[in-house]
């Protein structure tokens, strides 16, 4: 899944960032015509600092899925429930999530950026992007991911600190 979406990402670049702000889409479901508007994602206004323009999602919109983005990426509260819901049904085990998902929020928290407070920094990166489809349902792919409980939990820390590698030094370029 992430190789194929790698591999659209670099062949439909403007067709895969390009998002409707749900907050636009007022006109009625059937009928009339529907006005759109394209935005960045709230994690892009992250990466270039814009905390103003950030400000329009709040954090309950990011948790709620109220946000641009790509489909299965944009609420995590369906995402947490989806991820517990596999959890429950042992079909996937939870210390990879969790070691993934806190070591992301321990390191914004401790980073913050562009003055904002380690709180809010540490929700807007755990909420935004595809941190919680990668935590939930990709780090705990069969194939890929250790046998272990302790491997597992090492695992999950090691994803962690590649993401805030991979986004502060994405943040860093702009």
């Amino acid at each position: 899944a992430l190789a194929g979406r790698a591999f659209l990402l670099g062949s439909y670049a403007s067709v895969m960032t390009t998002w409707v702000d749900p907050a636009a889409n007022k006109a009625p479901l059937f009928g009339g015509t529907v006005d759109v508007v394209t935005t960045a994602t709230p994690l892009a206004m992250m990466k270039t600092g814009d905390l103003e323009a950030l400000s329009q999602y709040s954090i309950m919109d990011m948790f709620l899925g109220k946000i641009p983005g790509s489909m299965g990426e944009v609420s995590a509260l369906l995402l947490i429930v989806g991820g517990l819901y596999l959890i429950i049904r042992k079909v996937i085990n939870w210390q990879t999530p969790v070691a993934y998902i806190a070591t992301v929020a321990v390191l914004t928290f401790l980073f913050p950026r562009y003055g904002a407070s380690g709180l809010d920094w540490m929700l807007y990166s755990i909420f935004g992007g595809g941190l919680m489809l990668g935590a939930f349902f990709m780090a705990t792919d069969y194939v890929t991911s250790p046998i272990t409980p302790k491997g597992q939990i090492v695992f999950g820390i090691l994803l962690g600190i590649l993401t805030g590698i991979f986004r502060e030094r994405e943040i860093s370029l702009m």
